[in-house]
């Protein structure tokens, strides 16, 4: 088995526990245009799915307003919503444990919020790369944020590995054929799966 070099991890559900802040941040937005707040289907639509595509998710009975939301979103402020994201406990200590030995990389459909959180959490040192749903063409579950780390590193799909939660992370990888860790969710269809960061220390491809 080719030599594990890179590790490349997903946001939200992953790093942070951030569903309450896409919560509160998806519902100001529907407040401020007059409308109810999201329900349970539309919260675990958006928490894993790009702002553009959340955006006309949420809106989708109201057509005319997306544009409106387009706007509002724009100006948003998205600092006082991270008092709503939890940082998952042991992700420094496991960004120590592959620093410097494994590049590290964030593939994500945040857009403009995820370097401003990496810098507020101080995580912005331990990644080599980042790609947010700007940064491509197409954001996930296409492989275009993939390519661009690999080819950013000069590595093969062999020598990465994907951390993510959800069905559009297992399509991601899957789209390039990249191996992949479920995080916290056992019904995931994935190579490995892991309940906390350590956890994954004790995997074949770290304890070769």
């Amino acid at each position: 088995m080719p030599e594990l070099k890179l590790v490349i991890f997903d946001c939200d559900g992953v790093m942070f526990d951030s569903k309450n802040a896409n919560k509160m941040y998806y519902n100001t937005i529907l407040a401020a245009l007059g409308h109810p707040p999201m329900n349970d289907e539309e919260l675990e639509y958006v928490h894993i799915h790009n702002v553009m595509d959340s955006v006309r998710h949420i809106l989708r009975h109201y057509p005319d307003d997306i544009d409106k939301a387009e706007r509002y979103r724009a100006d948003l402020d998205y600092q006082p919503f991270l008092q709503y994201m939890n940082m998952e406990p042991d992700l420094i200590e496991f960004l120590d444990y592959l620093t410097p030995g494994y590049e590290r990389a964030i593939s994500t459909n945040r857009t403009t919020t995820m370097r401003g959180i990496l810098d507020i959490f101080g995580l912005s040192p331990y990644f080599g790369m980042v790609v947010t749903a700007f940064d491509v063409k197409r954001p996930k579950p296409y492989p275009d944020a993939l390519h661009a780390i690999l080819s950013h590193f000069s590595l093969a799909v062999d020598q990465a590995i994907y951390i993510g939660d959800s069905i559009i992370d297992r399509e991601h990888a899957n789209s390039v054929g990249m191996k992949m860790i479920a995080f916290k969710n056992p019904d995931l269809d994935a190579e490995y799966h892991v309940q906390s960061f350590m956890e994954i220390t004790r995997l074949p491809m770290f304890r070769e």
